[in-house]
């Protein structure tokens, strides 16, 4: 057995508790500007950053008169330094009440949890419980969404097998028209371009000047995203030993004419999604350099298939090699899983 973070997230009811959670919001705003500007501060006039434990110190006192939980005021000062130390900037962004959503975090001693219902600074918030809460509560935060949602994020320690369910080995090439490739089944995962399925509604939304409107499509469309993404990955970890992903850059293709149906693929959504799932499950997980994969061969390793833009609509080709007859994703696919069983210590090469 081992351990694993593992976040769930709930839905507040409470109409009334978003105006108490947005109060507590911009209390936790004012928190994150003042880090910001002793920070810029201190680079002025000494040439060097607070670290966190700084900032708490600079913080002391200040949670009684605004409000807040002390742990709240470290979990923000601590959040602001490892973003400092991420980005690399003299200072980060101003936190406001119209451009920065609502951001409340705590630690797990701060709240007491019952059955659908949790209880932070003396205020009982009730959520939905949409699954049971299992392990250990570390750390968590009430987050709000574009849509004016609250909810209630809980970082849990929770024990994990450690042993994989499955036993195959799966390559996977990431695509546009179909998402995912698997090298163990010839049907690859696909799904319609939410995009585009909804943008007649959000272009008269956009031109009505209907900004809920807007907010709620974005969100539909989010959502039918993610739900996807989680049923997808959870059938493929659940049935592998080994994963191996491309490295597909979506950054270089999101400046070409194909950056909408690139953003609606969300690769790196589904990149994180099988990374943490295989973690969980115990399952080896790498990514490795798809450099030719679609026009080799994954019989003879000839490089004989369809290249160039001009041929990207060629889905099936034959190899005038060996004369093997390949499927452009699946014979992808292969290639990838080959290439991560040669990169992999202690995995006999694909034959």
């Amino acid at each position: 057995m081992s351990n694993s973070i593992l976040t769930y997230r709930y839905r507040l009811k409470d109409a009334t508790s978003g105006k108490h959670l947005l109060r507590m919001a911009w209390a936790c705003n004012t928190v994150w500007n003042f880090c910001n500007e002793v920070s810029l501060l201190a680079w002025r006039r000494h040439k060097h950053f607070l670290s966190a434990f700084d900032l708490i110190n600079l913080c002391a006192g200040a949670g009684h008169a605004l409000g807040l939980h002390t742990d709240t005021l470290s979990e923000i000062c601590q959040e602001y330094a490892r973003r400092k130390r991420q980005c690399h900037k003299i200072r980060l962004q101003w936190r406001s009440r119209k451009r920065s959503l609502g951001w409340v975090p705590f630690k797990g001693r701060c709240i007491r949890l019952r059955d659908g219902e949790i209880a932070y600074k003396g205020r009982r918030l009730r959520f939905w419980s949409s699954r049971p809460l299992g392990g250990t509560v570390k750390t968590g935060s009430f987050s709000q969404d574009a849509c004016g949602h609250w909810y209630v994020n809980l970082q849990c320690a929770v024990e994990t097998p450690g042993v994989p369910l499955g036993a195959a080995e799966i390559g996977i090439d990431l695509g546009l028209k179909n998402q995912l490739a698997c090298s163990d089944r010839p049907e690859p995962y696909s799904r319609e371009n939410l995009t585009r399925k909804h943008e007649d509604a959000l272009g008269m939304a956009q031109r009505a000047h209907k900004n809920k409107r807007v907010k709620a499509i974005h969100a539909r469309i989010a959502n039918t995203r993610k739900d996807w993404a989680h049923k997808t990955t959870t059938q493929i970890a659940r049935r592998a030993t080994l994963i191996v992903v491309g490295n597909v850059s979506s950054t270089k293709l999101s400046k070409t004419r194909m950056a909408k149906s690139v953003h609606d693929a969300g690769w790196g959504q589904l990149r994180m999604l099988l990374e943490y799932k295989a973690s969980k499950l115990g399952v080896t997980y790498c990514e490795v350099n798809e450099f030719g994969s679609s026009v080799t061969c994954s019989a003879c390793l000839s490089k004989t298939g369809p290249s160039g833009l001009s041929a990207l609509g060629v889905r099936v080709w034959t190899c005038t090699h060996c004369g093997s007859l390949h499927n452009r994703d699946l014979n992808a696919s292969r290639n990838i899983l080959r290439v991560g069983r040669d990169t992999l210590p202690g995995i006999p090469l694909c034959q």
